[in-house]
């Protein structure tokens, strides 16, 4: 299994190193981001991606933030930590695993009492959040792949590995946890309109892994179900509210009702620090609403005509009906969702 060069985000003391995932698959691309308002600007311009990547991005943000706080005192040195986690934490209002981590990054600015204390006790709970990160998809994956049997056909959507964790990965992990263990899968990956991260990113990760894939694009699906060739279809998350109801990528609602339509298992696969307990439902998620170049623009070249109406929704809700059984790192979930998610 050929591994990435490099992590697609690593701490290096004073700084962030991050695969451009903008310049992939063409270009493999680090950047090295020595400031939070860089990590800011890799956020909101989709170079760090996914979830739970998001959130050890922004982990690594507040602490490289802290470091170039000069204060006189300690009020002064929370304050402007303030604004420098509102910064980061406006760069993507979806997931939730981003305001987590920099909730945690606040909570060990706020115990300190010696700034340089506090600075390097930020630098190591970013680490530590990352290193979690790690453990959780490894486990989540191990299990995941106990529901993956010899000779499936795995349909899943966006990008969900490496790339989007910082770790093993997701609904890709519990994939290629699948594949270690010997099993005879294969995977259909949607392109992933608008910005085509099945497409660039998912076929990117499936092929260093020696994984038998095919592309197909979002509206194939149907077809592809309806002929009795998905045999299940497994995908992230953003943020998992109370009752089950999950955001993912825009698209991922539709699958879910296809797969329910055809009699397939719709799984989804998240570390815990995707769900959000503090909204009863999907309808209280809040749903990122990108650039309108984004549709009308393949990698900058325009494909529709100018000056018309055009709506970009990041990510859609798929009400926990939907959902056959969320994977966790601490467990397989299944209906009441609502009980079993506390």
């Amino acid at each position: 299994m050929k591994k990435i060069n490099n992590p697609p985000i690593e701490w290096l003391g004073n700084r962030v190193r991050i695969l451009d995932q903008t310049r992939l698959p063409q270009e493999e691309v680090y950047l090295e981001l020595n400031n939070y308002q860089a990590i800011a600007s890799a956020i909101t311009g989709l170079k760090i991606r996914g979830a739970p990547a998001i959130g050890v991005a922004g982990s690594y943000g507040v602490a490289l933030g802290a470091l170039e706080i000069e204060a006189k005192s300690r009020d002064e040195f929370l304050r402007r930590l303030q604004g420098i986690s509102q910064t980061l934490a406006a760069t993507r209002p979806t997931a939730k695993n981003l305001f987590r981590a920099i909730d945690r990054m606040q909570q060990v600015a706020a115990v300190g009492e010696d700034i340089e204390q506090t600075k390097k006790a930020l630098i190591d709970e970013a680490v530590k959040i990352h290193s979690e990160e790690v453990e959780a998809t490894k486990k989540l994956s191990q299990l995941g792949a106990e529901l993956i049997q010899d000779g499936f056909s795995i349909l899943t959507h966006c990008n969900t590995g490496t790339l989007a964790t910082a770790g093993y990965g997701t609904a890709l992990g519990v994939i290629k946890r699948a594949k270690e263990q010997s099993k005879n899968i294969k995977v259909l990956a949607t392109e992933t309109r608008p910005l085509l991260q099945g497409a660039r990113l998912t076929t990117w990760e499936l092929k260093r892994a020696n994984i038998p894939f095919t592309l197909i694009t979002d509206s194939m699906a149907g077809y592809f179900m309806s002929r009795g060739e998905v045999s299940c279809v497994i995908v992230g998350a953003d943020r998992i509210a109370a009752n089950g109801d999950t955001a993912n990528k825009i698209g991922t609602y539709s699958l879910a009702v296809l797969a329910k339509e055809n009699g397939i298992p719709f799984y989804v696969a998240a570390p815990t620090t995707t769900i959000d307990l503090s909204l009863a439902s999907g309808d209280e998620i809040p749903i990122e609403q990108r650039n309108p170049n984004e549709v009308t623009h393949i990698q900058g070249v325009s494909i529709a005509p100018e000056g018309i109406n055009v709506a970009n929704p990041a990510f859609d809700v798929t009400p926990h009906k939907y959902i056959t059984t969320i994977i966790t790192e601490r467990g397989i979930i299944k209906e009441p969702y609502g009980e079993e998610l506390k």
